[in-house]
């Protein structure tokens, strides 16, 4: 009896060690989420992609070391609203509108739009927004409409119209922002040179705009110009202190993740080095480009602040970093170019707003540990849009059934590394006037030239482009990727493909509420 008991001890301890080898033996989690948003980056800015640079990105540099850099990565636009629209909702901004949102302007996203950050809160992420956010939200909700007369202001050499602070019932809850399309929470000032100048925590703002802000009297933007809109504004509203206050908050956030049980994403979308060029005290003369290169060194700090913490809380292993910006820099770029000899857009053409490659090719870093690959480079030709997609693959994030969007998968590119195209083609667009598609190496524009942002006269009497004379562009980008030299009239039937190709793009409707 004794043997026997002693047996039938023996083969359960057998069959449960063999049960528990079977097991998985770690819990894979799914992994956290941050998307770095710089707002008016060039290429050209970052040190790694561009040796010629005047400006030292170290935290981004050794991001790139630790992952994967996409050397062919495009926003959807050449301008701000329509870069972050299409990003997160996986879609051309154009099949919707192209301009921007203006100052206290409303929402541009659908009733119950598909997005990411609510594709991934339904998976049971914590989700996040911080910094700029410039895709509206419903002022008339909280405007007080006994308030019926407007006050005069000046934008620019404009004089313009708006209403005062005291026409806002700044206690109520703001509709149609971040909220609505699935954060969590949020933290901002919506955007750095629009008004209300004030913090938005969540749908409602910290304190009460009293005044009505116009343009600085005592004080000027270190590089180019405030352009800031005139609106209800806090007193003493300090734009020194947003970059500072944004990246606190994130490195906040980040750290009250430590003990989440929940997987969290963050978009933080950051306020620079968009205009006014302001960097703090501390950072100015650390670049050789002028104050718009210590905005960027600054930003880049910021990155190197948020990324810190994240290993403080020991989730750096487990989290998928992203770097990317909104499109090209601004026309100011133009200038450093004389003064610093600094090229935030290299080696492209065109600058924020154009259709050439240097409106919309902008940086784009992503890093996983153990899953992407330290320091390897992609040409494969990339969507801010692919995002989406991408991230419901990788995070089993279930999309909508019938779902269809602009966003393709490249999963397998970010975790193999593998040279088989997901891309077959891209469209570049920044106004209604003037449209590119890319297939392979060729680029095709609809239009004599791609400029958007009006060149200097004293760029243009030396820049190395020909004077366009074909009613339409197309460039070969692997021998030319400066976009000198215009080969339409030599490869009519090139023409005629991609036309067809951008005709038939357009025509598509990818997406039903």
């Amino acid at each position: 009896m004794k043997t026997s008991a002693y047996f039938y001890m023996i083969l359960l301890v057998c069959l449960t060690a063999c049960r528990e080898h079977t097991k998985p033996t770690t819990q894979v989690n799914k992994p956290n989420i941050i998307i770095f948003y710089a707002d008016d980056m060039g290429f050209g800015d970052l040190a790694i992609q561009n040796p010629q640079s005047k400006i030292p990105t170290p935290h981004l540099d050794q991001l790139a070391k630790e992952g994967l850099l996409m050397t062919e990565a495009h926003s959807s636009s050449g301008v701000c609203t329509p870069s972050r629209y299409a990003l997160l909702s996986g879609r051309y901004h154009w099949r919707d509108f192209n301009d921007i949102v203006h100052a206290m302007g409303e929402s541009v996203f659908k009733e119950n739009q598909v997005t990411l950050p609510n594709i991934l809160n339904t998976n049971g992420y914590h989700t996040a927004a911080i910094g700029k956010w410039h895709l509206g939200w419903n002022w008339e909700a909280i405007r007080n409409k006994a308030v019926t007369e407007k006050e005069k202001a000046k934008h620019g050499k404009k004089d313009v119209e708006i209403w005062p602070a005291h026409a806002y019932d700044w206690g109520k809850s703001i509709p149609n922002g971040p909220l609505s399309i699935g954060f969590d929470s949020y933290f901002g000032d919506g955007t750095i040179n629009f008004p209300p100048y004030t913090w938005i925590e969540n749908d409602k703002v910290t304190e009460v705009p009293t005044r009505t802000l116009q343009h600085p009297k005592e004080d000027f933007a270190l590089e180019g110009n405030w352009e800031l809109r005139p609106g209800p504004a806090v007193e003493d509203w300090d734009f020194y202190k947003i970059l500072p206050t944004v990246t606190t908050k994130a490195v906040t956030f980040i750290k009250n993740q430590e003990q989440a049980k929940d997987p969290f994403f963050l978009y933080m979308a950051f306020p620079s080095p968009h205009a006014p060029i302001i960097p703090n005290e501390a950072f100015r003369g650390k670049s050789n480009a002028g104050p718009y290169g210590d905005f960027v060194y600054q930003t880049d700090d910021a990155v190197g602040q948020i990324l810190e913490a994240l290993k403080a809380i020991n989730a750096d292993d487990n989290t998928i970093v992203i770097f990317t910006s909104d499109n090209g820099s601004e026309r100011y770029a133009y200038d450093r170019i004389k003064n610093y000899d600094h090229d935030s857009s290299h080696p492209f053409r065109g600058v924020k707003r154009d259709v050439y490659e240097g409106g919309h090719h902008v940086p784009f870093i992503v890093k996983w540990p153990n899953h992407i690959k330290a320091g390897t480079k992609s040409t494969q030709l990339f969507s801010q849009i692919d995002l989406l997609n991408t991230l419901a693959s990788i995070t089993k994030s279930d999309l909508p059934k019938g779902f269809q969007h602009d966003s393709f998968n490249f999963s397998d590119v970010w975790l193999t590394n593998t040279d088989e195209p997901v891309r077959e083609t891209i469209v570049h667009n920044t106004w209604t006037s003037k449209y590119a598609i890319r297939k392979g190496d060729w680029l095709y524009i609809n239009n004599k030239d791609g400029y958007h942002t009006r060149i200097p006269k004293w760029f243009k009497e030396g820049q190395r482009f020909t004077t366009a004379k074909d009613t339409v562009q197309l460039f070969n980008l692997k021998e030319d990727i400066g976009q000198n030299t215009n080969l339409a009239s030599q490869f009519p039937e090139k023409v005629k493909e991609l036309a067809a190709a951008l005709r038939n793009e357009q025509k598509k409707e990818t997406f039903e509420n």
